[in-house]
């Protein structure tokens, strides 16, 4: 073999080398990017998983901080329409009125006519002595608040010795004077046909 040929061989050897270390370089370096893009992909789902609790927790925070403050003042101005339905259980005309504004009045409205009359006279007719057994709920009541003025607009299911009379939609005005809620006015509606509105309300 000339020293050409040999030189030429040895050309050829050193190429094929060459390719093979660049070819085993590049799988090294695949499969390194691999194992980098794969860690990328864990890392960022840790800290998707992560982002997502913690605004999960915050928002946790501010709905159980709405639930604990909002109910104490709705309930203070709940309070007295749950006096006067006791009052109404009772029959107690005193204690029907004790929750009322002075000169109140309420608005029942009975297949499209109202009927009115003074909070003083409501009680004085409910208050009266009688053999069956009346109670008054309300359910899901909506309270809406503005410095000395609420509303609270709520079903309700009338009953007579337990069983359900007729139901409707209350509506109550309440001010607050020397820091006490009371009843200024009260209209609602009425109607037998309480299946559907069970199912209107829940």
């Amino acid at each position: 073999m000339t020293d050409h040929r040999r030189h030429r061989t040895a050309t050829v050897r050193e190429r094929k080398k060459r390719k093979r270390r660049a070819s085993q370089c590049g799988i090294v370096n695949l499969r390194y990017r691999r194992h980098l893009s794969e860690d990328r992909i864990v890392n960022m789902e840790r800290h998707a998983n992560q982002s997502v609790f913690f605004f999960g927790a915050i928002l946790a925070m501010i709905v159980a901080i709405r639930s604990f403050a909002q109910p104490a003042e709705d309930q203070a101005v709940l309070a007295p329409i749950h006096a006067m339905f006791d009052g109404m259980s009772k029959r107690d005309a005193a204690a029907i009125k004790a929750p009322t504004l002075p000169g109140g009045t309420m608005v029942l409205m009975r297949n499209g006519k109202p009927t009115q009359m003074t909070l003083d006279a409501f009680a004085e007719r409910v208050g009266k002595p009688g053999t069956t057994q009346i109670e008054e709920r309300i359910h899901n009541p909506l309270v809406r608040i503005d410095n000395d003025l609420a509303v609270v607009w709520a079903p309700f299911d009338f009953l007579i010795d337990g069983k359900v009379d007729h139901c409707g939609t209350d509506l109550f005005n309440l001010v607050r004077v020397d820091g006490r809620w009371i009843i200024a006015a009260v209209a609602d509606t009425g109607t037998k046909t309480c299946s559907v509105k069970r199912l209107r309300f829940g």
